[in-house]
C-alpha cells in the first residue's frame, strides 16, 4: 500500500508512523501466530492490540512481571543480568548498557540520576517513536527496573518537542501507574521508590548525543561536552549518570523475564552473528512495502529490502542505501548480501547505525541528494566548534554550486578536503564525521556524477586543461 504525503500527515494525528505501520504487509512483530515475549521480546503485544496503553491490559500480556522478578532479587544480580546478556545499545552506537552501567560511580548519599535518550532526530528513523506511542507501560517497566539496578535519585525521559502524541501517552501511563503503587514511594511495598520525569527538548539533533542531552536537560544550551569524565562519573549537574536509548530500555523486562542466555540464544535462529536480543530494522524510500520489522540478528540488507519492504518499487532499480540513518556511509547494491550487524556492516564500509535503512534509486541523483543531508548537518550543528560551525556551511555552498551549475574545477578535491579536515578526532564531537559519511560514500562511489555537472559548467575542454596541468606524480 502507498501513501501520499497528505495522507502519511493525516495518520500522524492518528498515532501511525509515516510509514503506514498498521497497514504493513508483514506486521512489525511478524507472524501473530508466534509472536511471543520469546520470540519477539520488543513488540509482541502489539499482536493482540493496536496500542496497550492502559495498566489492565498490560498486566494482562505479561506486564510487570519482570519488574516483580527484579524486586525479589538484588540490584547487583539485576545489573548482572543485563551485563551478561551484552544488550548493545540501540542508539547507533552499539556500545553495551550492562557495561555503561557497571562503570557508573557507586552511591556515595548524593543525587544520582538515570536519563532516557528519546531525542530521536536521525532523518529515516522512527523506531523509538513506535515503541514510545504504542507500548510505553513497556518502556516504563524497563526503566522502573533499571532504576532498581542504579539507584538513581531522578529519573528523566528527553523527548523531542514533535511527539506530543509519545509525551501524552507516557503522561497518562504515568499518572494511571502512580494510581496503583507502581511508581512513587515503596513500589508494591518494597524499599524501592521511582518517578519519571517526562521532560521536552526543543528538537536538536546534537541531542541525541548524551552529553548535549544532558546539558539541555539542565536548560542550557545543548553543546557536547568534553570527555572524560564521562556521563556515569560526571553528567547531569555534575553527578554521575546513565543515559540509555528507548529502544535499549525497552530490552529490560524481557531479558529479567526469560533470563541472558535466552536473550543470547535468539540471533541463532540466523546462524550467522553473535549479536544477542532482536532490533527493530525498518526500510524507508521508493519500496513497495515501508516499515518497522523486530528481527533477530543476521538478516540482510538484500532480505529486509526484498523481502519485508517488498522490493524497489515498480519501474525503480536500487543505487545505493544508508544502513542507519543520514550519518552513514552509503552503500551499493554491490553490499545487498551484506548482514545488517554492528561488526558487519563497519566491515563493508560503514556503520549500522539506528539499523533503518534508506533506498536511493537509480533515478536519483547524489549531489543534490548530497545537498540536502548537509543542510541538515550544517542546521543542527550546536557551533561550538570551528571546524563544523564553518565547515559544514561551506560543504554546503560547494555542492549548491555544483548542482546549480557554478562548479568548477577543484570543488570536489576540495569537497574530499573537507571530509579528512571535518573527521573522528578533528572535531568536539561526532556530529561533523558523522555528516562527512554520506558525503565521502557518495564521492567514492557516485565521482561521475559529480564531475558530469562540473563539466557541463567550465565545458570538457578546461577540465582537459586542469587535467594536463597536473603535476606528475612519481
Amino acid at each position: 500500500m502507498s501513501l501520499s504525503i497528505s495522507e502519511q500527515i493525516a495518520r500522524r494525528g492518528q498515532g501511525k508512523a509515516p510509514s503506514q505501520l498498521n497497514d504493513q504487509r508483514i506486521p512489525v512483530y511478524g507472524d501473530k501466530a508466534t509472536a511471543t515475549s520469546e520470540t519477539k521480546p520488543l513488540t509482541w503485544r502489539l499482536a493482540h492490540h493496536d496500542a496497550v496503553l492502559d495498566l489492565a491490559t498490560y498486566e494482562s500480556l505479561r506486564g510487570f512481571e519482570a519488574l516483580k522478578m527484579a524486586l525479589n532479587q538484588s540490584p547487583a544480580d539485576t545489573l548482572n543480568t543485563i551485563k551478561e546478556a551484552v544488550v548493545k545499545g540501540r542508539g547507533g552506537a552499539g556500545f553495551p548498557a550492562g557495561i555503561k552501567w557497571s562503570l557508573m560511580a557507586p552511591p556515595d548519599g548524593g543525587p544520582r540520576y538515570l536519563v532516557c535518550n528519546a531525542d530521536e532526530m536521525e532523518p529515516g528513523t522512527f523506531k523509538d517513536r513506535l515503541l514510545m506511542e504504542r507500548l510505553p507501560l513497556q518502556l516504563i517497566e524497563g526503566m522502573l527496573i533499571s532504576a532498581y539496578a542504579l539507584a538513581p535519585t531522578a529519573v528523566y525521559l528527553l523527548s523531542r518537542c514533535e511527539y506530543s502524541l509519545a509525551r501524552e501517552r507516557l503522561t497518562a501511563a504515568l499518572e494511571e501507574l502512580r494510581a496503583n503503587n507502581l511508581v512513587g514511594d515503596n513500589i508494591l511495598g518494597s524499599d524501592f521508590s521511582f518517578d519519571l520525569h517526562v521532560h521536552t527538548g526543543a528538537g536538536r539533533y546534537i541531542c541525541g548525543e548524551e552529553t548535549a542531552l544532558i546539558n539541555c536537560l539542565e536548560g542550557r544550551r545543548a553543546n557536547p561536552r568534553t570527555k572524560p569524565p564521562f556521563p556515569q562519573v560526571a553528567g547531569a549537574w555534575g553527578r554521575p549518570t546513565v543515559v540509555n536509548n528507548v529502544e535499549t530500555l525497552h530490552n529490560v523486562s524481557a531479558i529479567i523475564l526469560h533470563g541472558s542466555k535466552w536473550y543470547q540464544d535468539l540471533p541463532k535462529a540466523k546462524g550467522v552473528v553473535e549479536t544477542p536480543g532482536t532490533k527493530l530494522f525498518g526500510c524507508s524510500g521508493l519500496v513497495n512495502d515501508p516499515g518497522l520489522w523486530e528481527l533477530p540478528f543476521g538478516y540482510t540488507a538484500r532480505e529486509i529490502i526484498e523481502d519485508f519492504a517488498g522490493g524497489m518499487q515498480e519501474g525503480k532499480k536500487l543505487k545505493a542505501w544508508l544502513p542507519g540513518g543520514a550519518s552513514t556511509d552509503f552503500l551499493t547494491a554491490d553490499h545487498l548480501d551484506t548482514v545488517v550487524d554492528f561488526d558487519t556492516i563497519q566491515k563493508a564500509g560503514s556503520r549500522m547505525g539506528t539499523g533503518l535503512i534508506m533506498v536511493v534509486d537509480e533515478e536519483q541523483d547524489m549531489v543534490p541528494l548530497l545537498r540536502n543531508l548537509e543542510i541538515f548537518f550544517q542546521r543542527e550543528s550546536c557551533g561550538w566548534c570551528t571546524p563544523c560551525r564553518d565547515g559544514l556551511p561551506w560543504g554546503v555552498k560547494l555542492l549548491t554550486a555544483i548542482n546549480d551549475g557554478e562548479g568548477q574545477v577543484g570543488d570536489v578535491e576540495k569537497l574530499e578536503g573537507l571530509t579528512r579536515d571535518l573527521w573522528i578526532g578533528k572535531t568536539f564531537c561526532a556530529h561533523a564525521p558523522g555528516a562527512m559519511e554520506p558525503l565521502m560514500s557518495a564521492i567514492k562511489y557516485f565521482r561521475p556524477e559529480f564531475d558530469q555537472k562540473i563539466a557541463q559548467a567550465v565545458g570538457e575542454d578546461v577540465i582537459e586543461a586542469a587535467a594536463n596541468q597536473q603535476p606528475e606524480v612519481k
